[in-house]
């Protein structure tokens, strides 16, 4: 898919959600709270800004173990780590 970026030793990666799969069951939220989040609606906050597939901007590696803690209990297995 697309890539990580290496600077010196921070390494940033990207998180793909598939808005189509996803059905705001919320245990991203629980798994990964500095990445995911619900709205008001209690959908995923990512639909108030995109359409179909939500790509984040640059996240750090160090929320790698949480996101894949989120990817791991997502029941639609919407999320994907780009790298």
């Amino acid at each position: 898919m697309g890539g990580s970026i290496k600077i010196g030793r921070i390494r940033i990666m990207k998180v793909t959600v598939d808005l189509d799969k996803c059905s705001d069951h919320g245990q991203c939220v629980f798994a990964a709270p500095d990445v995911f989040a619900l709205n008001s609606r209690g959908e995923l906050t990512f639909r108030d800004v995109a359409k179909g597939t939500y790509v984040s901007g640059e996240l750090d590696e160090d929320l790698r173990d949480s996101i894949e803690e989120a990817i791991d209990v997502c029941p639609m297995q919407a999320i994907e780590i780009e790298d």
